[in-house]
């Protein structure tokens, strides 16, 4: 393992991220600030608890998630399609920098800073509404293993994408509504019969339910499940990102 090389692209990456600290760090925590306001403070009051849960404290952990899924995508994908845009790629492969080290690299820094935020975001929830952690040590575990795993999706959306706006297809128009639809703001026990079953193909579903669990300790969907569904996906980006270094697909043309 060359940590040397590792650290260096871990390093330019979180340096970029402190450069452009308004867009990656003050803008998303007062975007979600506005969600916290809008349906937990004004809507809020309105609607009952769920599952004996205030409506405010239940749609933290699909805020939190929300983040953390559009910024781990975002910073992944930028992180490694720059470097393609300006041919400096070419540099970097051909350097004694194996495959799997910048991945780490890469990957590892989108991931940091998306922890950063969900932890900033969190923080900033309990400002809002009265907030307990059930389950401290799996809602880590959970922050850290969403943030990998979309991070990683990040990156084969980055070296798939041939521009700009192609990097914005996949977390706008994809991401965001299943986010929306998974469960962040209701339960889906509340859903007919026939839409209930038709969410749970919705893969966010597991993701939003089992980091709820960690937090009040009940969800609609078994926290087993939810974390097994979690590491398919996890397996399956990294297969994914093994063959497009291994064919070297929008790599090496």
């Amino acid at each position: 393992m060359n940590f040397y090389a590792v650290r260096a692209i871990y390093k330019f990456e979180m340096a970029r991220a402190w450069r452009t600290v308004m867009q990656s760090i003050i803008s998303p925590v007062i975007s979600t600030s506005l969600y916290f306001v809008v349906f937990g403070a004004a809507i809020g009051t309105r609607i009952t608890a769920i599952e004996g849960i205030s409506y405010g404290a239940f749609i933290v952990p699909g805020l939190i998630m929300l983040s953390l899924l559009t910024q781990s995508i975002a910073n992944a994908s930028f992180g490694i399609y720059f470097p393609r845009f300006t041919g400096t790629i070419y540099e970097l492969l051909s350097a004694p920098v194996s495959p799997m080290e910048i991945v780490i690299g890469y990957v590892g820094a989108a991931a940091s800073k998306s922890i950063i935020l969900g932890l900033i975001i969190l923080a900033t929830s309990t400002l809002f509404v009265p907030l307990e952690i059930a389950h401290p040590l799996w809602m880590l575990f959970f922050l850290l293993l969403t943030a990998i795993t979309f991070s990683l999706f990040g990156f084969i959306i980055g070296i798939w994408a041939d521009g700009f706006e192609k990097l914005q297809i996949v977390p706008l128009l994809i991401i965001t509504p299943l986010t929306f639809l998974g469960g962040s703001f209701y339960s889906i026990d509340m859903l007919p019969p026939f839409w209930r079953t038709v969410t749970l193909f919705n893969p966010v579903v597991y993701l939003v339910n089992g980091f709820r669990w960690s937090f009040h300790g009940t969800a609609d969907v078994h926290m087993g499940i939810s974390l097994g569904m979690t590491l398919l996906f996890l397996a399956g980006c990294l297969a994914i990102v093994g063959w497009m270094f291994k064919t070297g697909y929008r790599l090496r043309n």
